[in-house]
């Protein structure tokens, strides 16, 4: 085997249309585009949601609501996920570094403890927001639930 006989898989490869190159060809004249009107003219061009002058969907379909720019959105993570990694990884004290190491967040995602499940052990946890039953659970296991700011 050389670099001069290689070749791809068949059917891997597929060759694009050679349009407009004589009448020989097959696919001369009008360029498989039909005859005239806008469609067959270079620099054509429709609208996005054009529905061919049809009142378009995005039209018909009443708006209703707003996005609150202010909102601060969360990644939620449960007890029983920590809980497992605790016991798994032998892990006692989470914070930010340990929950991104774990792939349970990326880059500045804000964290939100939630009180799914149930703790085996004490273990301490430095996130920006606890749910009141996360808390607790902690709590009565003897860790600490921290906020950041």
């Amino acid at each position: 085997m050389n670099l001069n006989n290689l070749k791809p898989a068949e059917g891997s490869v597929k060759h694009s249309k050679r349009v407009g190159r004589g009448a020989g060809s097959g696919k001369g004249g009008t360029s498989t585009r039909g005859n005239k009107g806008a469609k067959a003219r270079s620099g054509y061009h429709q609208k996005v949601g054009f529905e061919g002058g049809q009142m378009p969907l995005y039209r018909r379909v009443p708006k209703f609501g707003f996005k609150n720019m202010n909102r601060v959105e969360y990644v939620g993570i449960n007890i029983d996920t920590l809980n497992e990694l605790a016991q798994s990884k032998n892990i006692t004290n989470f914070d930010i570094e340990v929950f991104k190491q774990n792939g349970l967040i990326s880059g500045k995602d804000r964290i939100k403890i939630l009180g799914r499940g149930e703790l085996a052990q004490t273990i301490n946890v430095t996130a920006h927001a606890f749910s009141a039953t996360a808390k607790k659970v902690i709590e009565e296991k003897g860790g600490a639930a921290t906020v950041i700011e």
